[in-house]
């Protein structure tokens, strides 16, 4: 069995879109409108060194909890972060730090699973200064990222093969 690679956060943060390129697939449905992706969804990935499993979530917005649909995909989620071996924790670079992504953050802690800041949006090497900095107050290992167009995949590539790998070291 493969480790399991959860990945989570809030709404239009290019979670999908991240699913996706990791799969090598269009798997998952993205759209620019909010709340397309609302049951977890699957599948591997072989572009590392090592294989793993993905799983996509919906967005997450914990001050939703009231309304149905909202505390079924935040189900969703829990369930995908337990089961996860690893969490990749995405985020918006080109919005910046939210409150909600620091809620999120409270939240992703108390699991209690390795995590990886993945900051999305950001399409080139000359964004990272400016689109980064603001997430280092979260506290976790962090990469920058184009889930669109590619930018950062080898590097995330590289840092889920490491955390697989001490894994397996372990085991």
């Amino acid at each position: 069995m493969y480790p399991l690679v959860a990945i989570m956060g809030r709404t239009n943060v290019g979670k999908s879109t991240l699913f996706n390129r990791l799969a090598g697939e269009k798997k998952a449905l993205t759209h620019n409108r909010p709340g397309v992706t609302r049951d977890r969804i699957y599948a591997e990935s072989y572009k590392g060194v090592v294989p793993f499993s993905l799983v996509d979530t919906g967005g997450l917005d914990p001050d939703g909890l009231e309304q149905d649909m909202e505390r079924s995909v935040f189900e969703q989620a829990r369930e995908a972060i337990e089961e996860a071996d690893l969490i990749l924790f995405v985020v918006d670079g080109k919005t910046g730090l939210t409150p909600l992504d620091e809620r999120l953050a409270f939240f992703v802690r108390r699991s209690n699973k390795s995590t990886l800041l993945v900051v999305n949006k950001v399409d080139g090497p000359e964004l990272e200064g400016d689109y980064v900095s603001e997430f280092y107050c979260l506290g976790f290992e962090m990469i920058a990222v184009s889930a669109a167009y590619g930018y950062g995949k080898h590097s995330l590539l590289e840092s889920i093969d490491l955390f697989c790998l001490s894994r397996k070291k372990k085991t």
